[in-house]
C-alpha cells in the first residue's frame, strides 16, 4: 500500500494549471512531485516512470500518451468535464480518471460559474459596462444607457437543468422572473414550465443561459435553426462551452439585430494550444459594440473555489492510490 510505503509515488504536474501555492505545498509533499510547463515538453523518459499524471485542458491525454506511461495508475483533472482524457481506454488499461464530473455533493458547494451567469445576465440586460466606460470618458448621461425592461418583467430560459441550471433559475426567481427550462433528462422542475423542444424555449423566452456538457449530442445544438427562433430583443449568455453555438450564426444574428446581445464566458476552440480570440469575428464585433460581452473563461475563477477544488482532486488521488 502507498501509504505504508517510504517511496513516494511519482506525479506529473503541468505549471499551465496554475494550482494554488497551498496545493502546489501538498503535491509536493505527497508525491515525488515532476513539474513540466505543460505537456509539450514531455518526454519518454519522464513519462515511463510516471504513476500520477495530471491532464490540463487544452492537451490530449490520449492512447499514444497513456501507452507512453507504463506505470501510470491515476490521470487526474480538476473539471467538470474530460473532453481532453480517453477516458474508455484509460479503463482498458486499469488506470484510475479522477475528475470532478461525479463529483455531485461536492460540487453543490462550488457556486462561481452560477454566480457569473447572473452578473452577466445583469450586465448585459441594465448595460453595466457601456455606462461605466462613458462614466470614465467624463459623461454622465444616464438616457443613453436605459436597460428595455426590468428583469422581474422577463422570462428567463435555462438551458440544461442541473446543478448550475438550477441555481441560476432560483435566482430569477428570487429576481421576480417567470422560469422556463429545456432538458430532455428532467422531466419536472417544481418553479419552472419545462418546454419540450429548444426553439419552443428560445422563442418563448427573454433571457436564455446555457448549461449544458459539451459531447457529440451537444455540439452545435445552438445551430442556425435555433438562433433564427430567438425572439426579438432577446438575450444569450453561455457560461458552460464554446462548443454549443454556432459562432458564425451568433455573429449574423448580432449583426442584423434579432437577438439584442449576447455574454460569453466560453469560446470555442478556447483549449486548443493555438487559440487565438483576435482570429474571431464575434472578438472583433465586441471591440465597437457594448451589446456583446466576452470573458476569459472565468466562470469557476475564485480564489476560493481553485484552491477547493485543487485540494479535492489530489484527496481523491490519493484515496485511489490506497
Amino acid at each position: 500500500m502507498v501509504g505504508n510505503s517510504k517511496k513516494k509515488p511519482v506525479a506529473l504536474y503541468y505549471s499551465v494549471m496554475c494550482y494554488q501555492e497551498d496545493s502546489l505545498e501538498r503535491l509536493s509533499h505527497s508525491f515525488d512531485l515532476i513539474t513540466l510547463p505543460n505537456p509539450d515538453y514531455d518526454t519518454i523518459e519522464i513519462l515511463r516512470d510516471v504513476e500520477v499524471l495530471f491532464a490540463p485542458l487544452g492537451y490530449k491525454t490520449n492512447r499514444s500518451k497513456i501507452d507512453n506511461c507504463s506505470r501510470l495508475c491515476v490521470i487526474a483533472s480538476n473539471t467538470t468535464g474530460h473532453p481532453h482524457i480517453d477516458v474508455d481506454y484509460a479503463s482498458k488499461k486499469s488506470i484510475k480518471v479522477i475528475t470532478l464530473k461525479e463529483e455531485t455533493e461536492f460540487l453543490n458547494s462550488i457556486t462561481p460559474t452560477s454566480e457569473l451567469a447572473w452578473g452577466l445576465i445583469i450586465a448585459l440586460t441594465r448595460k453595466i459596462l457601456p455606462a461605466v466606460d462613458a462614466v470614465r470618458r467624463g459623461q454622465w448621461n444616464r438616457w443613453d444607457h436605459g436597460g428595455a425592461r426590468m428583469l422581474s418583467r422577463m422570462k428567463l430560459g435555462i438551458v440544461g437543468m442541473g446543478r448550475l441550471g438550477r441555481k441560476v433559475a432560483s435566482y430569477g426567481k428570487t429576481a421576480g422572473m417567470s422560469v422556463a427550462y429545456y432538458d430532455p433528462f428532467v422531466a419536472s422542475e417544481t418553479h419552472a414550465i419545462r418546454c419540450q423542444s429548444l426553439t419552443q424555449l428560445v422563442a418563448s423566452c427573454d433571457v436564455i443561459s446555457i448549461h449544458v456538457p459539451h459531447n457529440k449530442q451537444t455540439e452545435k445544438m445552438f445551430n442556425k435553426e435555433v438562433i433564427a427562433s430567438f425572439s426579438v430583443g432577446s438575450f444569450l449568455v453561455n457560461t458552460s462551452r464554446g462548443e454549443l453555438i454556432d459562432q458564425e450564426a451568433l455573429f449574423d444574428a448580432l449583426v442584423e439585430c434579432r437577438i439584442a446581445g449576447a455574454a460569453l464566458d466560453v469560446f470555442e476552440d478556447e483549449f486548443e494550444p493555438d487559440f487565438d480570440i483576435r482570429h474571431y469575428e464575434l472578438w472583433k464585433y465586441s471591440l465597437s459594440n457594448s451589446n456583446l460581452l466576452i470573458t476569459p473563461h472565468i466562470g469557476g475563477s475564485t480564489i476560493d473555489a481553485w484552491s477547493m477544488t485543487e485540494d479535492h482532486t489530489i484527496t481523491k488521488i490519493l484515496e485511489s492510490l490506497r
